[in-house]
């Protein structure tokens, strides 16, 4: 097929079709909406180029898979089960190390071991992973001593680096990011079916770290795990179960160039699935209803999220969901709430009480993280680990009061010992952020403050079932 490549009204590269790209009715509508967030490319040839390889590329996932999370979800907005969402605020192709990935896959076990034995409830692990390298910005640029040039916008279009050559919008980075997604869920799959997930290991994940409150915890934990393991080993049950974990992987659904030359038509039911995720969200900036991104993601078979920030109405929610989940299809979409420590009990309630009313039954889920980002004195774009703590309370808080169901935790976390927010039982000040602050955009709880999120959590969980 010969792809047409023409030029979309606000300056971008299109192409109107794609070889190899699923070809089904209304997929390419998107093109004729208004669309925030995107870049521009700076080179038609090498967009060409890019799309029509990408067009052609193995599924990252597959839509058996896809399937999969959808059930799990369905569970979870039942209270069947809990989502445990964790990872990079915006993902570098520089830290795709198997360290690195391995030092998150593992925060995240360890966090859904203290889930799962705290609240006695199934956890669903996903990450922020394997395609979380679009970011959107609230300025197309940036400036810094006179000189200005492109935001940064993640990985998949530019550097971070403040030069012309890097920060320039180089469409042969999506490329870049199908091949480090590829290595990643690779390295991902290894760990969680191979072996390193294996239950009786949950000891070994967590050496390497130093002693503090929430470790010391982890391993108390773990000790009692062990004799439940050691007892029923010793009855005969088989472990076979205990030995793999099922991961699924996300990102925000941002770079839609991206994202329509990844979706393949699946052969069992001739329907298309976005291969680049297991789950996609849409964002804050980008949920209009009449704009491309919501348009795009209303016509791919993934279980979908929705940030909603504190200006959401219920009435924005129920609008939500008619076009993304007109069958009110179980696992199919979940609100992914924003609102601020300070906002969240006012908030929340009016919009959870107009779709309960509604009888639509959408996943709740708290991201406790980018409602309550702050500036440091120092200058370092920085969160409390109070605030968000307060936010995840205020959510159980308002489920708990409402008779409905607080399904899962979206958070930004990493397994490294970083310094990017503020506070924990083994407290970060501002000080240690001139040494430890590693993130190129937003601040995460490091590998202790994720744990010690996990017991929290745990917490509020038990009291609720």
């Amino acid at each position: 097929m010969v792809t047409d490549l023409s030029v979309a009204p606000a300056g971008r590269f299109t192409s109107t079709a794609q070889s190899g790209a699923a070809d089904y009715p209304g997929l390419d509508n998107w093109r004729s909406l208004p669309i925030s967030q995107q870049p521009t490319w700076s080179d038609a040839d090498v967009f060409k180029a890019s799309v029509s390889e990408l067009s052609i590329l193995p599924p990252l996932v597959f839509a058996g898979e896809v399937d999969v999370l959808r059930e799990r979800l369905a569970a979870a907005a039942q209270g069947r089960a809990f989502l445990l969402q964790g990872g990079d605020c915006a993902e570098t192709f520089e830290a795709a190390t198997a360290d690195r990935i391995s030092a998150r896959v593992k925060t995240i076990l360890q966090m859904a071991v203290v889930l799962t034995y705290g609240a006695q409830l199934p956890v669903i692990k996903m990450g922020r992973m394997a395609g979380q390298f679009a970011k959107p910005r609230s300025s197309e640029t940036e400036t810094r001593d006179g000189v200005t040039l492109p935001a940064y916008r993640g990985d998949i279009v530019n550097g971070y680096e403040f030069t012309p050559e890097t920060r320039a919008h180089d469409a042969a980075r999506m490329l870049r990011a199908y091949h480090t997604s590829a290595s990643t869920l690779n390295l991902i799959r290894a760990f969680t079916q191979g072996g390193f997930a294996d239950l009786r290991l949950v000891h070994t994940w967590n050496k390497g770290f130093t002693e503090n409150p929430a470790h010391a915890r982890y391993e108390s934990l773990a000790r009692e795990i062990d004799r439940a393991i050691k007892f029923m080993d010793s009855c005969g049950v088989d472990f076979d179960a205990l030995k793999r974990v099922e991961f699924f992987a996300s990102h925000e659904a941002l770079l839609l160039d991206y994202e329509r030359a990844l979706t393949r038509i699946d052969s069992r039911t001739g329907l298309p699935y976005d291969t680049s995720a297991h789950f996609l969200w849409i964002g804050e900036r980008t949920r209009e209803l009449d704009h491309a991104h919501v348009d795009y993601l209303s016509r791919v078979r993934n279980p979908i999220g929705v940030k909603l920030g504190p200006k959401t109405t219920g009435d924005d929610a129920l609008r939500l969901i008619d076009k993304l989940d007109p069958e009110r299809e179980a696992g199919r979409l979940t609100f992914i709430t924003r609102m601020g420590a300070g906002n969240i009990r006012e908030k929340l309630p009016p919009v959870v009480e107009k779709v309960t009313a509604s009888g639509a039954q959408v996943l709740w889920v708290t991201d406790p993280m980018h409602g309550n980002t702050v500036t440091s004195r120092n200058g370092y774009k920085t969160r409390r680990f109070d605030d968000v703590v307060d936010e995840v309370r205020g959510f159980f808080e308002v489920h708990e009061g409402l008779g409905t169901v607080p399904g899962g935790l979206h958070m930004e976390m990493t397994g490294d010992d970083v310094a990017e927010c503020l506070g924990g039982s083994d407290p970060i000040d501002e000080a240690a952020f001139e040494d430890r602050y590693e993130s190129v955009c937003d601040p995460r709880l490091n590998h202790m403050q994720s744990l010690e999120m996990a017991f929290l959590v745990a917490g509020a969980l038990s009291k609720h079932h």
